[in-house]
């Protein structure tokens, strides 16, 4: 008798569940009413030029204004990025020039060739207003602090051309701090954190109204970063360790101190930080490796071992090498929307859905298996939608949180 009585109920839940086609419906009404914010794009300063640019359908960019309009993404955060090199003045010379043509690239976009479809944000108010008016927003971030070498008035130069979030590193340790991963030779751990200089930097940055970026750095010098920050944190880009183990991402310490600062952490859609690869595609790794005389292993796992001596390899070889393996990804496709959601429930879960944001890496190798480029944004609502956010929690991931955390830095700047 239990047993039928249950029936009428069965029978009421299965006729309330939302179709495919309601779910979908309910995720296109969500992304249209909400601001969709990409805290990582990085670019190629060919992509800004009259003769080939953002307004244009790039065939092999994941991002450019038409992929922004069809995939219903709204602003995005374009990073100068400079590689680690040797830390001495002579090259800090040569990275401050290479920074300061990305800006210009950026700046060129969309204060001259479209600035009719895009324009620059500087603060949150800004991004709201453009994104009212039906304009694509523009930020800029920093990805890795080598540019602003030894001399911290450079982080006002380059917050005055724009930029809004700088990161202490990228991978390669520089003399800010320690990162994720050893570049070249030398001590694991120079710093053992912070260095010195990173402590002025980080409060500067908080004098100055710049958020501070911990992805790619070691867990060391993210958990020195919250610790000397008056001000709240980013991570732009990374994924949970306790998902995935993998260096890029933050451990349980680190998420846990982010929220106690008030910070965010950007989950990004990048495959190798959000799952292994299986059995088959790691045989397949290993063949590419094998071809290119590199040892046997996960290039994403290994650390210096194996991007080192990939890092080595002669120019064609390697841009060929890499080339070939982020094609293993797109022929696996074994890293998905709900991989990125997995990482996503599991920060909201652990510190709260306040302190939690999205990122797609797109250029820099970053694009998952529903989402590989901009054209494929709403996908990631639909995959939220399906797993019960709100869309009050939706907005919050999607950039709310990004600028909550922006303002806070604005008024903490407002204080010194």
């Amino acid at each position: 008798m239990k047993f039928f009585a249950l029936i009428p109920f069965l029978f009421t839940l299965s006729c309330s569940a939302p179709s495919e086609e309601d779910l979908l419906k309910k995720a296109q009404r969500i992304h249209a009413n909400v601001i969709t914010l990409d805290t990582h794009v990085d670019i190629n300063r060919d992509d800004f030029t009259k003769k080939r640019n953002y307004g244009m359908k790039l065939e092999k960019n994941q991002v450019d204004i038409p992929k922004m309009n069809e995939g219903g993404l709204d602003a995005i955060f374009f990073v100068v990025y400079v590689g680690q090199g040797p830390t001495t003045d002579k090259a800090y010379k040569k990275a401050k020039k290479e920074a300061l043509k990305s800006f210009k690239a950026i700046r060129r976009m969309t204060d001259e060739l479209l600035s009719d479809k895009i324009q620059m944000a500087k603060t949150p108010e800004e991004v709201r207003k453009l994104w009212k008016s039906g304009k694509k927003v523009a930020m800029i971030g920093i990805e890795n602090g080598y540019p602003v070498g030894k001399n911290l008035k450079n982080i006002k130069e380059y917050f005055d051309l724009g930029a809004r979030y700088i990161s202490i590193t990228h991978n390669g340790h520089n003399q800010l701090g320690d990162s994720n991963v050893k570049k070249g030779p030398g001590p694991d751990m120079p710093h053992k954190g912070l260095s010195a200089l990173g402590k002025s930097f980080v409060k500067e940055s908080n004098k100055v109204g710049i958020m501070v970026d911990i992805s790619h750095a070691s867990m060391k010098t993210a958990l020195d970063v919250i610790r000397v920050s008056k001000a709240p944190v980013i991570a732009s880009h990374s994924g949970v360790k306790a998902v995935y183990d993998h260096s890029r991402n933050l451990s349980d310490e680190v998420l846990l101190a982010l929220k106690k600062n008030g910070g965010v952490v950007q989950i990004v859609a990048f495959t190798s930080y959000l799952k292994g690869p299986s059995a088959q595609k790691m045989a397949d790794m290993n063949k590419l490796n094998k071809e290119y005389g590199l040892p046997e292993g996960n290039i994403w796992q290994s650390g210096d071992r194996l991007f080192a001596k990939a890092r080595a390899l002669p120019k064609k070889k390697r841009t060929d090498f890499w080339k070939k393996l982020y094609a293993l990804d797109d022929k696996y496709k074994e890293v998905s929307v709900k991989d990125l959601a997995d990482h996503i429930d599991y920060a909201v879960q652990k510190i709260g859905i306040d302190h939690v944001g999205i990122s797609s890496d797109f250029g820099g190798g970053g694009g998952i298996h529903g989402w590989g480029n901009a054209e494929e944004t709403l996908n990631v609502t639909l995959e939220l939608v399906k797993r019960g956010y709100s869309e009050k929690q939706i907005a919050q991931l999607w950039g709310g949180n990004l600028l909550r955390v922006w303002s806070e830095v604005e008024k903490a700047s407002d204080k010194k």
